[in-house]
């Protein structure tokens, strides 16, 4: 009897073990993803994706483009954001600063490192990534791939009977989907949380993306709504038969000239995640910012149509205007997957989570890049991309206009 006991108590700890081994690289994740903003390893984690994460890889150009240098920008001392004045330097350290790069008229005059971030150094760039996609959508728009007012489930008939059934191209480009969707990072139960818990368990974005239900008539209000760059990526897979990371490869980041290798994180069905998921060196997401100012031309060649940038960086409705748009969740202007700030002057933007940002400013001939783990974001959230917002502004006013 005890000689059966020993063998079942036996067979038991064989088993656990097993199991411990089989999920321990899941719940390893699942624990990165729940701590991967707290103050003592964020900086850390933003520069080391692709070590905790499944990874595609995009290859740095055999025709690189590297931009001359005239390091002689003087940093401002101080700048406003509404009633309040902020210390520039000490901001910048309250807000874990990594990387700060200015391109005036194509040449670099300002380039900054440190926090551990280094110019070969990749770092995520959380929803910066939607613009890229979007610049994407607009190689393949130019082909004559789709066209904006087509539903999207033309093309994914998986969609049907969910909340994307029927909603056109367009007005997921323009964060107008309808779809409900709560993207407070500070909610534990919001979608965009309950979406990073999905995936580090192992979930397929797609499915997730299904899930969603409608919530107002699509084309009628801005609501801010990550998954709906997630199913434009997955149209764009479907579209042209190859994986994000094998059409950026091949359409950006060989004709850009990108420097550096990139990495995509994938789920667990190898698709990237198009919502946030590059990440990217300093100098490489400057080339994103160059290609929209220099209208879809960069490294000598014409990449995206000026039609696409035209579009992509212009809000075409009255539910897109910034301001205080009551047909919108926010007060800044929306185009193709790109921001415009309040104040309306040609300006728009790239953003992403924890105060990643570039900034084009076309009258200027200026292209600002801020990389950034801010911890703050957690508590403080919206007010922070204000505040960095006010201080690209600022900084810029010490150039010219063309």
């Amino acid at each position: 009897m005890r000689k059966k006991l020993l063998i079942g108590l036996g067979f038991v700890l064989l088993t656990a073990a097993a199991a411990l081994v089989y999920y321990y690289p899941t719940i390893q994740r699942l624990q990165h993803v729940i701590h991967l903003f707290d103050e003592d390893v964020i900086v850390s984690n933003f520069q080391n994706m692709e070590k905790t994460f499944d990874v595609s890889i995009l290859n740095p150009s055999s025709k690189p483009l590297t931009f001359p240098k005239r390091l002689d920008y003087q940093q401002i001392k101080t700048f406003q954001y509404k009633d309040s004045t902020y210390n520039l330097s000490q901001y910048l350290d309250e807000t874990n600063h990594e990387g700060f790069l200015i391109l005036h008229k194509d040449t670099i005059v300002f380039e900054q490192y440190v926090n551990g971030l280094t110019p070969t150094t990749t770092h995520i760039s959380w929803s910066m990534s939607k613009s890229v996609l979007a610049t994407m959508l607009g190689v393949a728009h130019d082909n004559g791939l789709f066209q904006l007012d087509e539903p999207v489930t033309k093309y994914l008939p998986q969609f049907a009977g969910t909340g994307y059934d029927g909603v056109p191209i367009k007005h997921l480009l323009q964060m107008s989907s309808g779809v409900g969707f709560n993207e407070d990072y500070t909610d534990y139960n919001s979608d965009i949380n309950r979406f990073g818990r999905m995936f580090a368990t192992g979930g397929s974005f797609e499915e997730f993306a299904k899930s969603l239900k409608n919530e107002r008539p699509s084309g009628t209000f801005c609501h801010y709504v990550s998954m709906d760059t997630q199913v434009l990526g997955i149209l764009l897979a479907k579209i042209t038969g190859q994986s994000l990371t094998e059409y950026a490869q091949k359409n950006l980041w060989n004709p850009m000239g990108m420097e550096d290798e990139s990495q995509w994180v994938v789920d667990n069905t190898n698709s990237e995640m198009a919502l946030g998921g590059l990440n990217m060196t300093m100098r490489d997401y400057a080339k994103l910012g160059q290609l929209y100012l220099h209208q879809g031309e960069l490294n000598g060649q014409k990449i995206v149509s000026s039609d696409w940038i035209k579009a992509a960086t212009t809000p075409d409705a009255p539910h897109l205007q910034p301001g205080n748009n009551g047909l919108s969740s926010h007060n800044y202007g929306y185009g193709f997957q790109w921001w415009i700030p309040e104040e309306d002057e040609g300006d728009f933007f790239a953003a992403g989570i924890y105060n990643q940002h570039i900034y084009v400013q076309p009258r200027k001939d200026l292209v600002m890049v801020k990389l950034t783990a801010n911890h703050h974001f957690k508590t403080q959230g919206p007010v922070t991309k204000d505040v960095h917002i006010a201080m690209l502004k600022a900084m810029s006013k010490q150039f010219p206009d063309n």
